[in-house]
Formats: structure tokens, sequence, C-alpha cells
């Protein structure tokens, strides 16, 4: 091996503990990458962000936008109340959510395709009495799954698509991916519906709605303000400064007047009685700071803590959240948006700690409380995603004809090679923003940027693979252990070594990486480019192992109650079958 080549594997398998290891974001670990090969000498300064104005870049962005786009126009939505008959039959109702996912996923981005659905998916739980976990593992393998089918289901098919047009052939079509991609899909979804979902533990699968995460009955009490208190006069901001971070004032009764969130300018008065949400260790000390007295041994029902002006809702933390990695008091969760922080729950279990010191992390489970008229616009900003609808979900279902004509046009012009699949699909954002689909703030609010940066710095990256003849090398050195085995053995290599490498990185990141030593290994035994960079494709969209392979599964992880081993268990026989269904399925169709 070259110096070069020494340099950009370290690099790489850096890059890899890092994905691996978790602390630091993937888009950061991503620049990190870039900034070492450049710093190396393995790309040139000034082709050092050519990545970021790749198709493929534009692409997923145009996309993700796209994705909002259909979701304002509530067509999902529309198609999903069309299943509350269902919700007596379980096989039926799990298998017609999955396969609705599924397809949805196909033409928009998965994450935003599992958004929809998941509150659907919680209320249709709730009404039938069924478990939430039956449903939500299986919806999130079926949003991955439908990314298989067509170009612009998932970020991998883009990068793979485009690749093809770097190495010297025609980028591939928007439906090229379908042959494989539909029955690899239809095969995940049946095994779903028969065999996966029964494989969650049956301790995961009793009868618990998302509140029972909670607990919340444990922390909240009542306090009656007395005459001798120094509150009296006082107002409800006086009091918070008081108690610091360890109270959180969920509602005032004063006499038969009832008021959930109440105002910090409120004042108090004598025998006003506090809703007060606060650590039980904690709160005897901070009840004779403040001069307040228990009410007996009440406990304030949650109901209590609503009213037609204030919300309760659940919501789950999601990976391009602002708020993620910092406190509630550090992104102003109560000042700044107007939101209380009643109770959260980290992977099934709830935090008991002080919550205004807890920091976010992707997949907490937050019970919020808000004013009922801004609450879907604040957790829109925050990029909180609404566990149950609860008339939250704002589609424009009059306009949904208008959205599919827009798009259909998009895919038609891409699909005929009218205009590249980018132009296209760009055109159609703009149109839907000129047509009021989108608005201007959702039109950036909706890019998923971690991901456009994780793109624009690893292209370059793959690019110094190639340069450095790191792939070729790569390539042939598997293609000597494979070289007296058939095809389908070097093909089946492939696939494996993609799935894993994506379950437990970025799949971007994952397709990035494997495309040029798939073609190395094409080229070296003298197979099909186009076979081995299907495979790439099919291996980087299974992630199905971990809850941190892909953001479907992290989103679904504390709903669902779901344990870190749960994946695998449901998981592990679906990549199984798809290694075993598309391997032959790709050498029918891309030949070896």
């Amino acid at each position: 091996m070259s110096i070069d080549q020494i340099v950009v594997c370290s690099v790489l398998l850096g890059a890899v503990g890092l994905f691996i290891w978790g602390r630091i974001r993937y888009d950061i670990v991503a620049l990190l990458t870039l900034l070492a090969v450049v710093v190396t000498g393995l790309v040139p300064p000034a082709t050092a962000f050519s990545g970021f104005g790749h198709p493929a870049v534009i692409t997923v962005a145009a996309v993700l936008v796209i994705s909002q786009g259909l979701r304002n126009s509530g067509i999902v939505g529309l198609l999903a109340d069309r299943l509350e008959p269902l919700t007596g039959h379980p096989a039926v109702y799990v298998g017609a959510l999955t396969l609705l996912c599924a397809v949805a996923s196909a033409f928009m981005n998965n994450v935003g395709a599992l958004a929809i659905l998941m509150p659907v998916a919680l209320e249709m739980s709730q009404r039938s009495g069924h478990s939430p976990a039956a449903i939500l593992m299986p919806l999130s393998f079926g949003a991955i799954l439908g990314g298989l089918m067509t170009m612009i289901g998932t970020p991998p098919n883009v990068i793979i698509a485009l690749y093809r047009a770097d190495i010297g052939a025609a980028p591939f079509g928007m439906f090229d991916f379908s042959p494989v991609g539909v029955v690899a899909a239809a095969v995940g979804v049946v095994y779903l519906v028969f065999l996966g979902r029964h494989l969650i533990p049956k301790a995961r699968r009793a009868k618990t709605p998302p509140e029972a995460l909670f607990q919340i009955d444990a922390y909240m009490s009542e306090a009656r303000v007395g005459a001798e208190s120094p509150m009296v006069g006082k107002t409800l901001n006086d009091f918070a400064e008081l108690t610091g971070d360890a109270v959180t004032v969920g509602g005032l009764i004063r006499g038969e007047e009832r008021r959930p969130a109440p105002s910090r300018r409120t004042k108090l008065r004598v025998d006003d009685v506090l809703i007060l949400h606060a650590d039980p260790s904690e709160l005897s000390a901070l009840l004779k700071q403040a001069g307040l007295e228990l009410v007996g041994d009440v406990v304030p029902e949650i109901g209590e803590l609503r009213s037609d002006d204030v919300a309760l809702i659940e919501a789950v933390v999601t990976h391009n959240s602002p708020a993620v990695g910092r406190s509630p008091v550090g992104i102003g969760l109560s000042w700044r948006y107007g939101l209380n922080l009643l109770a959260a729950a980290r992977r099934s279990s709830t935090i008991t700690a002080r919550l205004n010191n807890m920091r976010f992390q992707p997949g907490d489970v937050l019970l919020l409380q808000g004013d009922t008229n801004t609450l879907p616009d604040t957790l829109a900003r925050l990029h909180f995603l609404p566990l149950m609808a609860r008339g939250l979900r704002l589609g424009q279902e009059q306009r949904v004809l208008q959205a599919l004509g827009i798009f259909a046009v998009a895919l038609a012009a891409a699909a005929f090679g009218l205009l590249p699949a980018a132009v296209a699909l760009t055109a159609a954002s703009v149109v839907f923003v000129l047509t009021g689909l989108i608005s201007t703030r959702e039109l950036y609010d909706s890019i998923d940027w971690p991901v456009i940066v994780l793109l624009g710095a690893m292209l370059p990256v793959g690019a110094a693979l190639e340069t450095t003849g790191t792939a070729a090398l790569l390539a042939a050195q598997i293609a000597a252990i494979a070289g007296h085995m058939p095809t389908w053995f070097s093909l089946a290599i492939v696939l494996v070594v993609t799935m894993t490498l994506s379950d437990v990185m970025n799949n971007a990141a994952t397709a990035v990486v494997m495309a040029p030593i798939a073609v190395g290994i094409a080229g070296a035994i003298g197979a099909s480019v186009d076979a081995f960079l299907m495979a790439v494709a099919i291996g980087a969209s299974c992630a199905f192992l971990t809850p941190i392979g892909h953001q479907c599964n992290t989103l679904v992880l504390g709903p669902g109650g779901y344990r870190f081993g749960d994946y695998w268990r449901v998981g592990l026989p679906l990549e199984v079958a798809i290694v075993v269904l598309a391997v032959p399925m790709i050498l029918m169709v891309w030949g070896g």
C-alpha cells in the first residue's frame, strides 16, 4: 500500500469508529473526515466543497421539501383515516398501515412518511386496545423498505443513481430500482405482518398507552398558598425564581376556577392551590421554602392540566431538533416557546432527575403542556413529532390533487429524461412554494441540514477512495478471496457488508464509501457493475438490527417501549430474507 492509501484507510476507519461511537453527530464526523483528507493532500482544497453542489445533494434536499408539501396536503392522513374500521383485525390493520407507509416512503422521505402515520398508528392502538409496540416497529421497518422502490425513496438510492453517471454511464432512472425493490419491500411487509410482529417480546406487547411511560402521578402534587406564605401577592415568576428548576407549575385552582398552565404574571392569593410537578424527594423542602402546604394526600388528575385553551401532547424528539444536546432551560422551552415539560421518558424508562437539567436526545418521549392554538407550530419549530393527533394534524385535504399533480409532472419529467431529477424535483419544490402548499419558512425547515452536510462532505471523501487507488486495492483483495466462487457469492458479500455498516453508521455515508469498492469488485471479477451498485443500494437502506442504524428506528424506540435488543430479534430474519431474495433478483434483472 502507498502512503496515500494508508492515510485514506486510516481516515475512513477513524470515521467509521466515530460513527459507531455516536457521541459526535454524523454531520460533524463527515466534516472532520473531509478536513482530514484535505489537510493530508488527498483532496485538493479547491475541490474540497464541491460535494455541496453535487446533483445528489440537490436531489435529496428537493425530496425533503416535496415530502413536507405532500404532508401539508393531507394525502397520507386522508388515506390513513380510511383505515380506522380495520382496527378490530390486528393483522389487517398492521398490514394496511405498514403497506401504506411503505408506498408513501417510495415517493417521499421515509422519516416524513413515518411522521405522518405514527400518530395515526398510536390513535388506532389506543382505540382498539392493542399495544403500540405491535405496530410501531413494523411501521418503521415498512418506511425503510419503501425507500427501496424508487430512486427518490432514500438518499442511498440517489447517491447510487448519480454515482453511475460519475463512472461514465447514464444515471439510474426513477424506477430502475423498482424491480428488485418492490419485491423486497412486498416480502418484507408480509414477513412483518405474519411473523415479525410476533417476535417482539410479549412484555413490550402489553396493552400500555404512551402515557404509561411517564408515571406522572408520582410527581404531581397540590399545594395551597397559606395566609402566612411569603408568596402571597407575588407572581408565579417570583415563585419560579425561588424554586429554581426543581418545580413546574402545571395549573392553578382558585375557588371554582381552574387554570391549566397559568401565566407567569399571575399574582398568588391566599388559598390558591398550585398543581406542581416535582421530585417527591425534594418537594418537602421546596414547599417549606415557599411557605406552601400540601393539600392532604390529593393526587391531581392529568385532566386538570388541560382545557380548551391548554393542550397536553406526547411528542418525540427527532434527530434534527435544535433541542438535541441541550436542556429545557438552555433552549428556553418555557419562556421562549411557551411549553411546560411535565414528564419525559428515554428508552421506555421515566426520567426521574430534574427535568429542566436533562439533555434532550433523539427518541426521547416528552409530555408537554402548551397553548392549543400555537402548539402545532411550536412543535414544528422544535422538530418534536407529536405522537397523538388530537386535532393537531393540520392537513389541507382539498389540495391533495394539486400536490399530486405537481409531483406527478416532476416524476414524469425525470422518468422520461426530459429533465435531470435534481432539476425536475427542485422545480416541483419551487411550485409547491408558489402555490402555498409549503411556506417559505417550511421550505428551509423541512430540509434535514445535517444530512445535506454529511452528503456534501462525504462525496469528496468517496472520490479520494478512487483517486488514491484504495477502492481498487480493497476490491482486488476481496476479489482474490472470492475469486474461485460464483458471482452471487461476491454479490452477497457486498450486500451483507453494506447492511452491516448501515446498521451502525449513516446509510448515506455507507453508500458513498461502498459504491467505489463495489464497482472495483465487479471490475476485478468481470461482473456487471450495475448489479453490484444495486447491491449497495439495497444494503445501505436495510438497517434493521439496531435503533441507531436509521432515524425511523430511533423515533419509535421510546413510544413503542422497545429495548435495544428487540430490533435484532425482528430485524435479523428480515435482513437474511432480503439477502436470500435480493441476490438472485439482482442477478436476474441486472445480470452477473
